[in-house]
């Protein structure tokens, strides 16, 4: 019943949409900007540090990373982030959301810089500094999931909730686009200021010295962004459920909402430490009545995040090796340095602009008209059927006539991966879960995301390199390669729609009730006769 709902998160739920909800999803939005911009734009640097730092003299083919290095420079910084989304969605439970919501933007800030200024008298000390570099902004990024996630659940209304959410996740895609986009400026100005020959016509010279600021600038941009909105970030106020229910200070909750909110509220501290007692310490995570009511919930947030990165990551991380499988990208021979980066950023520019971006407001416009559930197990559908599209008749499209075909049915993956799992995986498990556990449960389904990423990362990395010995310098995957590994992702993702069915709907119900922590409510109305207006916790 309303009279049984704390005031000030009734409140909440019911409040129409203000500024307020749109200066939240700038706010926590910019935070995974950055994050999809450093992590992505790490694939449009790799063929390029290849070509300056593995170059031998008489080789046939360009300089390329060795499978080693290449995993490394990619997956290193999906190793942090998982660190960091288990780390700090436990800290954002155990010390507030807030407080540690400047330090995670503070590491992004800083070692994007510190990527840029990689240092090193060889290969190995470039590679190894950029490294160490990476996993600290991995973990910086890591944070960012589960408080954004969980900020912005707590400050939304129940009606709305999935389309804020899905919002500050929509701001991936534009991270995404952006790098593609600095990629391009900043390649087509060294490109347009130091022309060099091909590989073929003069293969030293084909890399001009200037080219190694090139993947240090497109690097060093992520901190832009970041340090932008952290001024903003520290003028937010705790969220309300935190403060509550966590923190057990009614009086700071109603006065830090009846601000944003502009409404006089009633602290109800009676109510509150009422509330509070019953509900703060009856199960801890991973005890037996959490395992009770939340466990296959867990287990299917965890299972869905875990097969939809293998998919999404490999897919991002490697569709340079793709298009050049395909020939839309020009053989490495045939093209300088600078010239093959703008070739790439070109080619991922276009999948995120036609593909990527239009996927996430998708699902921003229909989450909670047509439920988490509907659209996730829609797009694990779709991303199966047109990867196995794309791969079953792989040579097919390798012909030069079928390319814009290809391109087409390799978008609409994209686009089905963001109007779909990838965007739901990140809003159903900050909806869920108890205030308390919230953040680090979210961590924890994240993280789980995150392994799948590194499965991509390092297991489709090898997967689709020549094993030629002759030619597994080469470091370009070989169309047979490719194939088996689209043919893979097929079926994971073919998987993704089963665990879906372990992951509860959360259109239209307020936290408490997703999370169960009205349910003792419900049981002493319904014990002294009341009916009771609720709908009982999934």
């Amino acid at each position: 019943m309303p009279d049984q709902q704390l005031q000030v998160l009734n409140a909440l739920d019911v409040a129409k949409t203000q500024l307020y909800h749109f200066t939240a999803i700038v706010i926590a939005g910019m935070g995974f900007f950055t994050d999809a911009y450093d992590l992505f734009s790490i694939s449009l640097c790799t063929k390029l540090l290849g070509r300056i730092y593995y170059y031998h003299e008489g080789s046939k083919k360009p300089g390329t990373l060795p499978p080693g290095a290449s995993a490394a420079v990619t997956g290193v910084a999906l190793v942090g982030t998982l660190v960091g989304q288990l780390f700090f969605g436990w800290l954002g439970d155990k010390m507030g959301r807030k407080k540690v919501y400047g330090v995670t933007l503070v590491l992004m800030v800083v070692c994007s810089l510190a990527s840029g200024l990689s240092f090193g008298h060889e290969a190995k000390g470039v590679i190894a500094t950029l490294c160490f570099f990476r996993f600290w902004l991995g973990f910086g990024i890591g944070g960012d999931y589960p408080l954004s996630a969980t900020i912005m659940s707590e400050y939304a209304n129940k009606k709305t909730r999935g389309s804020f959410i899905s919002a500050v996740f929509a701001m991936q895609g534009f991270g995404i686009l952006t790098s593609g986009i600095v990629a391009l400026i900043v390649s087509a100005s060294f490109d347009h200021a130091y022309k060099a020959p091909t590989y073929e016509q003069n293969p030293a010279a084909s890399t001009v010295p200037q080219a190694d600021y090139i993947w240090r600038i497109i690097l060093m941009f992520g901190a832009f962004p970041a340090g932008l909105t952290y001024y903003w970030r520290m003028k937010m106020p705790e969220t309300a459920r935190y403060t509550a229910l966590v923190a057990k200070n009614a009086q700071q909750a109603a006065k830090d909402m009846a601000q944003v909110l502009q409404v006089e509220l009633d602290p109800e501290e009676e109510k509150v430490e009422k509330f509070v007692d019953r509900q703060s310490n009856t199960y801890g995570l991973f005890s037996k009545e959490f395992l009770r009511r939340h466990g296959l919930h867990l287990l299917g947030t965890t299972s869905t995040w875990f097969l939809l990165d293998i998919a999404f990551y490999s897919q991002n991380l490697f569709q340079k090796d793709v298009f050049s499988a395909i020939g839309w990208i020009p053989h490495p021979e045939t093209m300088s340095a600078v010239y093959e980066v703008y070739r790439i950023a070109r080619a991922q520019t276009l999948i995120a602009l036609c593909g990527t971006v239009p996927g996430y407001w998708f699902t921003v416009a229909f989450i909670d008209i047509i439920g988490r559930f509907t659209i996730q197990l829609m797009g694990f559908f779709f991303m199966t059927v047109f990867m196995f599209a794309v791969a079953i008749p792989y040579h097919h499209w390798t012909l030069k006539d079928n390319r814009i075909g290809f391109l087409v049915m390799y978008s609409l993956t994209f686009f089905f991966a963001n109007f779909g799992p990838n965007a739901t995986t990140f809003v159903v498990p900050a909806e869920i879960f108890p205030a308390r556990l919230r953040s680090t449960c979210h961590g924890i389904s994240a993280a789980a995301g995150k392994a799948g990423a590194i499965v991509g990362a390092f297991g489709f990395l090898y997967a689709s390199q020549n094993q030629d010995p002759k030619k597994v310098d080469v470091g370009y995957p070989t169309g047979i390669g490719v194939k088996n590994s689209l043919i893979v992702l097929g079926c994971v993702n073919a998987l993704g729609m089963i665990f879906t069915f372990l992951v509860p709907e959360a259109k239209g119900k307020s936290l408490e009730e997703m999370s169960g922590e009205n349910e003792e409510d419900n049981h002493e109305m319904a014990a002294a006769g009341i009916s009771s207006a609720r709908t009982a916790p999934v």
